[in-house]
């Protein structure tokens, strides 16, 4: 019996809907696996269609493609390591999640999903169906155990496997980030190392889509839960892990152990990472936003350049009378740090134009929102056309707590086609564009040092629209605001729960009622990255018309 296992862990980024391209990066990887003599080569769950697909999985053709190509990429990958590669698989009148183990030119072993997960972003019990609990497979003279993702995080399966003859567990996954998501995978492999008593490699895809950001992070464990190797978060990489046979069972080597980041790098690296391919996966390359001189935008601003480079991003200004000097300055101050192109786009002649069109029917009435709304949406039509002219994407720039209480002027300054910080509280706004101003990465194409002066984040937020306006004119102070709503939104929580965490009962009724009658905005809300597991799209579908609000206690 063989006394050495490598396993080739593939951590790559799919493209939903690429198969053939997926197919490729796949052998590509397989042919470094077979030059380094590996015995197996993994890739993540449904790694041949690109995670997650959503929909598109049930439509017939689509999964036959998928299937199609694994058996052609099969025959490809002759006279070198097993392939281990997730692809949905119809049978039997079924779909499954299944991850396929393909050698000798033809498909081996299917291993299909068990535990398919319905909260948060994934609803796989209406796209699958669940497979049966199954035994290992053979590569060689070793029986390795795949659950597959969720499988992983449910004991059952595991001890199955191990109770079937499994050495070692390898588990592919498609994990989106959410703050805090590795010490949940940690904690749960953990338990699957000790309880089965095998070593655990938990594999995970890296790379965006739509709002949703795969962080990498492989890792391996030994039984125990001892760690024998950690892969870099967000990075695409290739690392090659050796096993070898103790009298205790298989162990794995000690390899490289990447640092993980702090939670304020994970996050902002999510939002570059979201941004940046979220453009390239829908073919573009350039993008514009307004900079007003606040705080949002100069953050949205940042984002971009770290994704995509200085020499792709167009900032606007599109003052109006309301328009501070102050907001001038720092609009201009935040475009020359970040080396971006800068336009400067008055709209009083255009306002003036719309004003005069509409005073015969809006004579005798006073002046209100409706006239702060045509300035917004003066800027977007404006800055929609600067899209269409120039094929630059616009990037719209509101925050989660304005998303949550509808402080945003549909088809106004929430036009756009992605929104970085769409699930970003203004206060972590704030610490971000401190935190950025003091820490550059090898992955930031923007510049090192400040690139948001302090003035942009230590002045009062304002929309500017009429004279004197702050945005605690029409909203809690926004450490008051993110609190409720963390309750609220984030927790699922009440009124009550919100004057039981001593807020006062007026400003929880108000917020939870603004919450409740945005939904309409948020429906047709540009997608953004994802940080949190309330983030405002699959983690949370409520009606859009509805008349429930906390009840009043007796």
């Amino acid at each position: 019996m063989a006394d050495r296992f490598r396993v080739t862990l593939a951590q790559l980024n799919p493209v939903v809907g690429d198969i053939t391209g997926n197919a490729d990066q796949a052998f590509a990887a397989w042919e470094q696996a077979r030059a380094v003599q590996a015995d197996l080569i993994a890739l993540p769950e449904m790694f041949l269609t690109g995670y997650n697909a959503q929909d598109l999985v049930m439509k017939p053709a689509f999964h036959t493609a998928a299937m199609n190509a694994a058996k052609t990429l099969a025959q490809r990958c002759v006279n070198g390591p097993a392939m281990a590669i997730g692809c949905p698989w119809a049978e039997g009148g079924k779909l499954y999640n299944a991850y396929l183990i393909l050698k000798d030119g033809g498909i081996a072993s299917k291993v299909l999903k068990h535990h398919l997960p319905n909260e948060t972003v994934f609803d796989e019990v209406r796209i699958f169906d669940a497979g049966q609990l199954g035994g290992p497979y053979a590569v060689g003279d070793v029986r390795v155990g795949s659950p597959i993702c969720e499988d992983g995080w449910h004991e059952d399966v595991s001890e199955t496997l191990e109770e079937t003859g499994a050495e070692f567990l390898l588990i592919p996954n498609g994990s989106p980030y959410f703050r805090g998501k590795m010490d949940v995978r940690f904690n749960h492999m953990v338990a699957r190392s000790v309880e089965t008593g095998l070593p655990v490699i938990y594999l995970n895809m890296a790379g965006g889509q739509d709002d949703q950001v795969f962080d990498g992070g492989t890792f391996v464990l030994n039984p125990g839960g001892a760690l024998a190797v950690q892969m870099p978060v967000f990075d695409t990489c290739i690392s090659h892990l050796d096993l070898e046979r103790t009298a205790e069972g298989w162990r794995a080597l000690d390899g490289e152990k990447a640092s993980l980041p702090d939670v304020w790098e994970q996050d902002y690296r999510v939002m570059v990472e979201a941004l940046r391919d979220y453009l390239r996966k829908s073919g573009f390359e350039k993008v514009l936003l307004g900079l007003s001189g606040g705080v949002d935008s100069a953050l949205v601003a940042a984002i971009a350049v770290d994704a995509i480079g200085a020499q792709n991003v167009r900032c606007v200004m599109l003052p109006s009378e309301y328009t501070s000097a102050e907001s001038l300055d720092d609009a201009e101050a935040v475009a020359k740090a970040l080396g971006v192109h800068y336009d400067y786009v008055p709209i009083s002649e255009g306002r003036a134009a719309i004003t005069n069109t509409l005073a015969p029917l809006f004579a005798g009435r006073d002046a209100d929102l409706t006239e702060e709304n045509i300035q917004s949406r003066l800027r977007g039509l404006l800055l929609m056309a600067m899209s269409n002219k120039f094929g630059e994407m616009l990037l719209t720039t509101g925050n989660k707590s304005e998303v949550a209480v509808g402080y945003a002027t549909i088809y106004g300054d929430m036009n756009g086609g992605y929104n970085p910080i769409k699930d970003l509280y203004k206060t972590r706004v704030f610490e971000t564009c401190r935190w950025r101003n003091v820490n550059h990465r090898n992955w930031m194409m923007g510049p090192a040092g400040e690139v948001i002066r302090p003035n942009v984040i230590d002045k009062p937020p304002s929309a500017e629209l009429r004279d004197d306006q702050k945005d605690s004119d029409s909203l809690p102070d926004y450490p008051v605001l993110d609190a409720l709503l963390e309750i609220l939104v984030d927790q699922d929580g009440s009124v009550a729960d919100c004057i039981a965490a001593g807020f006062e009962e007026v400003d929880a009724r108000r917020v939870e009622h603004l919450v409740y009658i945005s939904e309409y905005k948020r429906f047709q809300s540009a997608p953004g990255a994802r940080l949190t597991q309330r983030a405002f799209w699959l983690d949370r579908r409520y009606p859009i018309v509805n008349r429930w609000r906390s009840p009043r206690e007796t």
